[in-house]
């Protein structure tokens, strides 16, 4: 019987947030409206890394991929919410489940690891600055990126693959807006057990290990700064940072809330809410975070806009 409904199984119903028309056009015009901040957003900011070479430094390199991560993130999430927030029939097909949840999973992953390599870049650059040019180098910069592709790719596919082994016998309704893992665990009706160990493991590896690597990197930079006896110095030190953790706090705070957690505390209403934020607002907040606190992301986009103005 399970094997039966397994191998039949076409499509899943995304329950979404609501299913009242009222609340339902105005939030389509809501999310789409930060869709389009996070698709301009970002894109900009990689073009614009790209275009000024004063940005093409090991830290612009990071950010740029994080731009892109941020941008995929949200890009196979958003359309599909968007379109069944207007559609009668909120399905979504069994090929078009598992692929949203690898590449979710994946660049989730890869982000959280990116963001370790920016909080070890800003700690060489702070900590030890004769030793920068030798330690993140063009070269370890690529391996770092690349590393942190393969490990979300792979984690995502370990993920995707365990949990589609699972048999759904009875509703195919996800209580969710996206094919996430612990909605599809909740609604299974095989032995979860052996999935949510690998969520917990996997997940909680990448997730603590990069957060710890950030609070550590950051504890040094705190404390190298502090050692400054200039205070305009110190500001800028300061001021280099905040915008790195601030993301940072937002990103970890509702993927450590949502995924670190044994299955019976899902509380899957509560984490929709909680989705939206590191689905699709945390990615539309980053390039803000990020153009708005740093003077020479500012510096540069006055000098491509004045460029592009003088020359027509």
């Amino acid at each position: 019987m399970p094997e039966e409904n397994r191998t039949t199984l076409t499509e899943f119903i995304l329950l979404g947030f609501t299913d009242r028309l009222e609340v339902e056009i105005p939030l389509f015009g809501l999310l789409l409206l930060i869709y389009a901040i996070t698709l301009v957003g970002n894109a900009g900011l990689i073009v614009l890394v790209q275009l000024n070479t004063c940005l093409h430094t090991p830290m612009y390199y990071f950010l740029n991929n994080l731009s892109f991560l941020d941008l995929s993130c949200s890009s196979a999430i958003a359309p599909k919410m968007l379109v069944n927030l207007l559609a009668q029939q909120k399905t979504i097909s069994l090929a078009g489940c598992k692929t949203q949840m690898f590449l979710f999973a994946a660049f989730a992953d890869a982000e959280c690891l990116i963001l370790a390599v920016m909080a070890y870049d800003r700690y060489v650059a702070m900590c030890h600055p004769l030793l920068y040019t030798v330690a993140m180098s063009r070269r370890v910069c690529t391996c770092m990126v690349a590393g942190a592709y393969l490990s979300g790719g792979l984690t995502s596919l370990v993920h995707t693959s365990f949990t589609f082994t699972l048999s759904f016998c009875g509703s195919k309704a996800i209580n969710h807006f996206f094919c996430d893992i612990p909605p599809l665990l909740e609604l299974s009706c095989s032995d979860t057990h052996v999935n949510e160990v690998l969520l917990f493991t996997l997940c909680g590896f990448i997730q603590t290990s990069t957060f710890l690597t950030i609070i550590v990197s950051y504890g040094c930079i705190l404390s190298t700064i502090l050692q400054l006896h200039v205070a305009d110095r110190r500001h800028k030190a300061f001021y280099t940072c905040t915008s790195h953790l601030t993301a940072v706090g937002l990103f970890y705070g509702s993927l450590l809330f949502t995924y670190l957690r044994p299955s019976s505390s899902y509380f899957l209403d509560t984490d929709k809410v909680i989705s939206v934020f590191y689905t699709v607002v945390f990615p539309m907040l980053n390039p803000l975070i990020y153009s708005l606190r740093n003077q020479e992301v500012k510096d540069a986009l006055r000098r491509t806009v004045e460029r592009r103005v003088f020359s027509q």
